[in-house]
């Protein structure tokens, strides 16, 4: 038998499509509450034209597709929550009072979405159960995404996106003090706070209803919309309230086996590190540990892909039982202060090869939309959907492996990020970049003011001349100016030890090959 160690050191051609637990490595593919609505604005929708959207992922490496179905609101007609067209009138103007705060140039937008979704309900349509229904017919399997918190507009406190509810109760947000607009303005303190029995049973009643709703293969809670769910300081008490939430959901989902007769996963999203997500209240592990959960997405929130997730601490922790998926999100930067960009293929490939030699059974791809351009690189959307899932079909394709960062951390904790990197006249740094699987013939690309001096995992010879590379010649890519040197052959942590002569900042490392 090949174990993942070995298989890292073959011909890249002869890369398996495991991972480390022996499972076939796969993509979980999350399809957001609002696109579809957006996205097919103004279009003939039929019950068939619905159903088709799911097809496209058929016979690609997508094995979960997960149908985001709600934010504050509902994009179905809910009879426990609001859903999108709540005090929506098709017959009035574009600034009736359900779009009065919205910016004048953004609610014809804004209408389109809530009208599709109102005009599918009046002619009955379902497009959950169309989708559920088409996925089983095209041998993927349907699972709902729930948001456990969502965000979306929170500066507007009437927007068309918030619930009665939310508007109705800021005493139970997180950080009801601080929550008024102005300097100190912070979009999370105008989240719900978990600790209170009100926020925790409005939200069960929402998984009840999708149980009573939906015949799925699993459900997964999704706590990283928007992540902030305790008041600083008492996450630790808010592990004990979430791990309530996540054993009442499992004993409802397995009642609910007993009336589908088939089994019903439990899934959960949680931040990408270990002791971030437990700081947080979402102790993903213990979760897994207890049996709680057959799939964790360790993930980033929005900001930025990230490259190096410790998967490998995660499976210790978690063990081999559970579907360990790495969250893979569709914008990419170096560092919080640098210009977002989109990923395009190759950055995609870099990240989807880390994960899976570092153990994820799945990857998992967050807010790949399938019309919004150009994320990805909507050109190449097919392909990424039918090679990113496993290394064999990766093997001997170009990719690139950028430095970037951790995006959501608990509050008050230490803050780990490589760039940028401000080094004195003559001095030294290092990094450390994880490529898995071996690139032939790689290169290293930095964005830095003027010559460096660039040592290898220790070699005593630095690298080469290097040349300089246009900007605007990758994209995504470095905004200053960017020097790139040959490194031949490298694979699993290559670590750089660098001299900057004449001194400067480093806002961007990749290895590419």
């Amino acid at each position: 038998m090949i174990t993942r160690r070995a298989a890292l050191h073959l011909p890249l051609l002869a890369l398996p499509g495991f991972s480390a637990t022996g499972r076939d490595t796969a993509i979980t593919f999350n399809e957001d509450n609002s696109h579809y609505f957006f996205s097919r604005a103004g279009q003939d929708l039929t019950a068939e034209k619905v159903a088709s959207f799911v097809d496209q992922y058929a016979d690609t490496q997508v094995r979960e597709i997960l149908f985001s179905a709600n934010s504050q609101r509902t994009s179905f007609a809910s009879k426990v929550w609001d859903s999108v067209w709540k005090d929506y009138d098709p017959k009035g103007p574009d600034d009736q009072p359900l779009f009065a705060s919205t910016p004048k140039e953004s609610r014809a937008v804004a209408r389109s979405c809530i009208h599709t979704a109102w005009k599918l309900n009046q002619q009955g349509l379902d497009p959950y159960a169309l989708w559920m229904k088409r996925a089983r017919q095209k041998k993927l399997s349907p699972w709902i995404s729930m948001r456990m918190n969502d965000l979306h507009n929170v500066d507007d406190p009437q927007s068309y996106l918030h619930s009665s509810f939310w508007k109705a109760h800021p005493e139970l947000r997180r950080l009801q003090w601080r929550s008024e607009q102005g300097p100190g303005f912070d979009w999370r303190d105008r989240a719900f706070d978990y600790l209170q029995r009100e926020v925790q049973e409005h939200h069960f009643r929402l998984v009840q209803e999708y149980c009573e709703r939906y015949d799925f293969d699993g459900l997964e809670l999704d706590w990283m919309r928007f992540g902030f769910h305790f008041k600083p300081g008492q996450e630790v008490q808010g592990n004990e309230a979430t791990l309530t939430i996540m054993r009442r959901t499992r004993a409802l989902l397995n009642l609910w086996e007993k009336k589908r007769g088939h089994k019903i996963s439990l899934g959960a999203r949680v931040p990408s590190r270990p002791e971030t997500a437990w700081a947080m209240g979402m102790d993903g592990a213990r979760w897994a540990n207890e049996g709680l959960i057959q799939m964790l997405v360790v993930t980033p929130f929005w900001a930025s892909i990230e490259t190096e997730i410790p998967l490998e601490e995660w499976r210790k922790l978690v063990g081999n039982k559970v579907l360990l998926a790495a969250g893979l999100e569709v914008l990419i930067r170096p560092y919080h202060e640098y210009k977002i960009q989109m990923n395009r293929l190759e950055t995609v490939r870099g990240a989807a090869a880390a994960f899976l030699a570092r153990g994820a059974d799945r990857v998992y791809l967050f807010n790949y939309m399938d019309s919004l351009k150009p994320n990805p690189d909507m050109d190449f959307y097919p392909q990424l959907l039918r090679e990113c899932g496993s290394l064999a079909t990766l093997a001997g394709k170009p990719r690139r492996h950028v430095v970037t960062y951790s995006d959501t951390w608990a509050p008050g904790e230490a803050q780990g990020t490589q760039l940028p990197k401000t080094v004195a006249a003559g001095g030294w740094t290092a990094f450390r970049v994880y490529v898995g699987p071996k690139l032939v013939d790689a290169r290293l690309r930095m964005e830095l003011p003027d010559a460096a001096e660039v040592h290898v995992n220790g070699a005593a010879e630095a690298l080469g001349e290097p040349r300089e590379v246009p900007v605007g010649e990758l994209v995504p890519g470095p905004v200053g100016r960017t020097l790139e040197w040959k490194l031949g052959a490298v694979m699993d942590w290559v670590v750089l030890n660098i001299r900057l002569p004449k001194g400067g900042k480093i806002q961007w490392v990749e290895i590419a090959g």
